[in-house]
């Protein structure tokens, strides 16, 4: 757990990091945070007896997300909408964080 931790902290001060370098030249650099999603990697989880209930009753959303559920996210980031928007880590996450 601990290197998945410091893996994830390092990604979002990496993207803040190079925000600050690429902003001026007029580059965008964000990240998507996803929360738990049912994808091959994580089949151990959503097979185990014991912790499968305990993720599911913390995520608000009540269901684990699935890779369509990060399109929107991707899109908006890829647009001009999102223009103005540097160093942001968009979480994805069925409002896991919220708790």
């Amino acid at each position: 757990m601990l290197a998945y931790t410091a893996s994830k902290g390092g990604v979002a001060q990496l993207t803040k990091a190079l925000c600050t370098e690429l902003a001026p030249q007029g580059i965008n650099v964000n990240g998507i945070a996803p929360g738990y999603f049912a994808t091959e990697l994580s089949q151990q989880l959503l097979s185990d007896p014991a912790r499968l209930p305990q993720i599911n009753a913390r995520i608000p959303a009540g269901r684990w997300g699935t890779p369509e559920d990060l399109k929107g996210a991707a899109v908006y980031l890829a647009s001009a909408a999102s223009d103005y928007m540097h160093g942001h880590i968009l979480v994805v996450d069925g409002g896991w964080m919220s708790r």
